[in-house]
């Protein structure tokens, strides 16, 4: 590596700039062309520095971890974020974006925003069995400050990314951790009982404990991963203790007899909705099999 080039990290992409911070300063790069559309926000680059506050973006390193949407790299923690009301919380997508983070290797909090709010039935569903389960919750309400100081503590010294659908809050829990900064937010619609989008990028946000966390464009429905039947119920954390107890080496928790998670299920340890959502996500698995053959 020659005196003019540093490595660094992309915190953001915007207006045709990808923005690398070194340690010392936040340069606005551009890239070589042999290496256009191959950098994304969290990529740890090798850059040339040009002048004052500018530089080239030279050699992209290897990544850690990728996520596809959305787009961004070497994530080590996702929150995933709903409200404890308006909107209520949906366990199918929150069971979604638990698969997803286990698949992709990252570890899940689940964090309750509004929780100044009284909690809605499917936020008391969360908040008696996720961590059972053996999930890490945290309630936060960026109205009061409760639970931010935990946010903060759990990003320390790790890219981080928050995760979930429009209008439970994101923005705001950025706000309330950076208060310097402002992120625009916007109210819930009363057509829809949804939020509406407010974030257009990706973008890396330092803490002074050395942490990074990116608020990302909302979402509400996304694939699941290509994987073998099989493997599905590794990804539900509670599931996979159990499977050294199941009948069949090869059970799918599903239709097999002597089943050792349907049995938790039927005595109330395993919560019903949780199983119905395995049973769903697992039907687009098999499904997703076929078309693969």
């Amino acid at each position: 590596m020659s005196e003019t080039q540093r490595e660094g990290l992309v915190v953001r992409r915007y207006g045709g700039f990808y923005y690398v911070f070194t340690g010392e300063a936040v340069l606005a790069c551009k890239l070589r062309g042999k290496i256009r559309d191959q950098v994304v926000t969290g990529d740890r680059v090798v850059i040339t520095v040009l002048g004052t506050g500018t530089g080239v973006v030279e050699k992209v390193l290897p990544r850690r971890t990728e996520l596809v949407r959305p787009r961004i790299a070497n994530v080590d923690k996702v929150f995933i974020v709903f409200s404890c009301n308006c909107p209520e919380p949906s366990l199918v997508l929150l069971d979604r974006l638990l698969v997803l983070a286990s698949c992709h290797g990252l570890y899940p909090y689940i964090v309750l925003n509004k929780c100044d709010l009284d909690p809605a039935p499917r936020a008391v569903d969360i908040i008696d069995y996720y961590p059972r389960a053996g999930y890490k919750l945290i309630l936060t309400s960026a109205v009061n400050g409760e639970g931010i100081d935990e946010v903060v503590k759990e990003v320390e010294g790790s890219i981080s990314v928050l995760a979930g659908p429009s209008g439970v809050g994101k923005s705001s829990l950025l706000n309330a951790v950076f208060p310097d900064r402002y992120l625009p937010t916007q109210e819930i619609s009363e057509k829809t009982g949804r939020g509406r989008h407010t974030t257009r990028h990706v973008e890396l946000f330092s803490l002074e404990n050395g942490g990074w966390i990116a608020d990302t464009p909302g979402f509400s429905v996304m694939d699941l991963p290509r994987m073998k039947r099989e493997d599905l119920a590794r990804h539900f954390i509670e599931f996979d203790p159990l499977a050294a107890y199941c009948r069949f080496a090869d059970c799918l928790h599903y239709q097999e007899e002597n089943c050792a998670v349907k049995e938790s299920v039927s005595r109330g340890e395993i919560a019903q909705f949780r199983y119905q959502n395995y049973c769903s996500f697992l039907g687009e698995v098999i499904e997703a099999e076929r078309c693969y053959r």
